[in-house]
């Protein structure tokens, strides 16, 4: 195994690393809308999903893996009522390579952010 770890995203908030790759797999830790400086994004729930979706991009590639390697997001939304705001930016990011993905709607998300979405991919050999 071996640990994922990039400063253009936002470090762990706790025991745990940004991911993690086995074999020629890549596993997200969950990414929420902080910048690499440790803030929450200013914004509603689109611009805390492109500010997600570029942490993501950024483990992503730390790892040799990129979004068109994603093989199944799984996507926790403090809000159903948001899910049409979300799948329009998510679709920008993933339109015609468009992975597996589960949706959840959860009671909190860390740091009461709105969104957090971790993935699994393909690691370049």
């Amino acid at each position: 195994m071996k640990k994922v770890f990039t400063k253009e995203a936002p470090e762990a908030i706790g025991p745990y690393s940004q991911g993690i790759i086995v074999n020629n797999m890549f596993y997200s830790s969950g990414q929420i809308p902080l910048t690499k400086d440790m803030t929450i994004v200013d914004g509603g729930i689109q611009e805390q999903t492109h500010q997600v979706m570029a942490n993501v991009k950024a483990v992503l590639q730390e790892a040799g893996a990129t979004l068109e390697s994603v093989v199944k997001t799984t996507v926790f939304i403090k809000d159903m009522n948001q899910f049409p705001e979300i799948n329009e930016v998510y679709g920008q990011y993933f339109d015609t390579h468009q992975p597996a993905r589960s949706c959840v709607e959860v009671a909190r998300l860390p740091k009461d952010v709105l969104i957090e979405i971790e993935v699994i991919a393909l690691v370049q050999a």
